[in-house]
């Protein structure tokens, strides 16, 4: 079984340092990369490239809200054309940076609250996919499973990667539990690496009241900025390694596209 892990990256900005996406990026196969609204500024963006192409990680570009002061954890309300807009421009703002170093761009994965938004509000989760589409229609459209971003994804034709979080907890919805509750992390490696592997080769997740929930997946994320972030990654590489399965970039897991 092929299976992909991915990690929001790059979300340092000028002498600021967030978390060891250097370690980090060697244990994944793709990296998500912020593109300087939530973090990252152009120099990080090309430094974080640099270290993805030097282990082989597929490269993705990690839109936020423009919101440096709440790292793009904090709500806005946006019009639906805008929001597309913002969108194209960061996916662009990566491409740029790629490009200059003979590198492609892959997926997105839209970041933070943008993307908890998204999940329920159909006109975001649309806003977001034409916004890929309007960059290059073959990027892959990184989505929870069973949401709006999934559903939309499929319906504007895109390539859509199902994404489930290794460090995080899920409530009876489906959903990942709020960061304002203390439960909301999976800080330990052990956790985390059993919570993904059920996942993956069972087919559900269990939340936190002991709920058994139907998930799919095809690319596990992990949180760049926690501290646990590369002990977290240790755990469930070697965790699915273990089960069978085999790490690698997205574009390497050969997914359907959507039809529009």
């Amino acid at each position: 079984m092929k299976i992909n892990i991915n990690a929001d990256v790059g979300e340092s900005f000028g002498r600021y340092t967030i978390g060891n996406d250097e370690e980090l990026i060697g244990l994944i196969g793709s990296a998500s990369i912020a593109c300087g609204m939530h973090a990252g500024d152009p120099s990080v963006m090309a430094r974080t490239i640099d270290i993805a192409v030097k282990t082989g990680a597929s490269i993705g570009a990690h839109p936020g809200f423009d919101d440096r002061w709440g790292f793009g954890r904090r709500q806005i309300d946006m019009n639906p054309k805008d929001l597309e807009n913002l969108v194209t421009y960061q996916i662009g703002a990566l491409q740029g940076i790629a490009n200059g170093r003979g590198v492609k761009v892959t997926h997105v994965k839209p970041h933070g609250a943008l993307n908890n938004m998204a999940i329920e509000d159909r006109e975001y989760a649309m806003a977001i996919g034409r916004g890929i589409k309007a960059a290059d229609k073959d990027l892959i459209y990184v989505a929870n499973f069973g949401t709006a971003m999934h559903r939309a994804g499929l319906e504007l034709g895109l390539v859509v990667a199902r994404e489930f979080y290794a460090d995080r907890n899920y409530d009876d919805d489906g959903n990942i539990i709020s960061r304002k509750f203390e439960r909301a992390m999976i800080k330990d490696p052990a956790v985390a690496a059993e919570h993904i592997v059920r996942a993956v080769t069972e087919g559900h997740v269990i939340s936190v009241s002991g709920k058994k929930i139907e998930v799919a997946v095809d690319s596990i994320c992990i949180h760049g900025d926690e501290p646990t972030a590369v002990p977290v990654a240790k755990a469930i590489r070697k965790a699915l390694t273990d089960a069978g399965c085999e790490i690698v970039p997205l574009p390497a897991l050969g997914l359907p596209r959507g039809v529009n």
